[in-house]
């Protein structure tokens, strides 16, 4: 893959197809391959730019814990790599954070967010509920094979997990997240504490001009739709969808994944062509 640096870190990123770039931006513990649904569903129409938070993936993991402000700087960092002055911005979880923060240092850059399972302030993942701490506890004690179906629970709802076999289901996430499920790289707490320092909410407002999706899934245990909502209250101007039945896999697994990809086509064809007028106005 490759890289570009900045400050302490080496983040190394992939483009795909042609077109307007669109960036997608991963959550916490997740490598820029598990964007893999998204990038084979935008293919064709958009060229799509992935790439790996510092300490996933082929990004090392740097000398010091990073904020939620360098994370958006290495991402915007990755397009100034590929000479792209202006991009689609599409973030989960995590990275819907990082989206945010990109839109607030950097405005005339993105052309449209879409944020999605993710939060209007850090703290609500850093500090889950008490039903989420036992689960998440719980997916560090035991065998390797119970960690992963313990994760799942996680992130993937009860009726969704009763159709599948677990053990290879975790196998194909993690594939796709490039970890182990049942491991807990040491990024994943920087991450962590990244997130509960990022507080944008009295600042929100400044996104108005940005076109924004805001999308949340009704059972999702680490991003609960009331974060979705509070977010699209924030954002004046902000579409707000709520899946019922759809957890925070909802970007990789189970019935939702199309109707998140067809949320996102129509949200880019829209705010693109609306960009592209406003600039034949000009």
């Amino acid at each position: 893959m490759p890289s570009t640096k900045r400050d302490d870190a080496t983040i190394a990123y992939a483009v795909d197809g042609a077109g307007e770039p669109v960036l997608l931006v991963q959550g916490a513990g997740v490598a820029g391959s598990g964007w893999r649904p998204q990038v084979e569903a935008l293919r064709g129409r958009w060229r799509t730019i992935t790439f790996d938070n510092r300490g996933f993936g082929d990004s090392p993991r740097g000398a010091r814990p990073p904020s939620i402000e360098d994370l958006a700087a290495d991402a915007l960092a990755v397009l100034d790599a590929l000479g792209i002055s202006s991009a689609h911005v599409i973030g989960h979880s995590m990275g819907g954070l990082i989206a945010q923060a990109i839109g607030l240092a950097a405005p005339a850059r993105v052309r449209s967010l879409s944020l999605l399972s993710t939060f209007e302030q850090g703290t609500r993942a850093s500090f889950p509920s008490a039903s989420v701490m036992w689960t998440g506890l719980s997916a560090r004690l035991g065998s390797a094979a119970r960690r992963r179906r313990v994760f799942l629970e996680l992130v993937v709802p009860p009726a969704e997990l009763a159709a599948v076999d677990r053990d290879a289901l975790a196998a194909d996430l993690g594939a796709l997240f490039g970890r182990d499920l049942a491991e807990q790289p040491p990024a994943v707490l920087d991450q962590i504490r990244a997130m509960s320092r990022f507080d944008p909410r009295t600042r929100l407002g400044a996104l108005a001009p940005i076109p924004t999706l805001v999308v949340a899934g009704e059972l999702d245990r680490i991003a609960p739709p009331a974060g979705g909502r509070a977010l699209a209250a924030l954002v004046p101007g902000a579409r707000y969808v709520e899946l019922a039945g759809a957890g925070h896999a909802l970007t990789v697994h189970g019935p939702h994944v199309a109707t998140v990809n067809t949320l996102l086509r129509e949200h880019l064809e829209r705010a693109e062509t609306a960009r592209q007028a406003a600039s034949a106005g000009a």
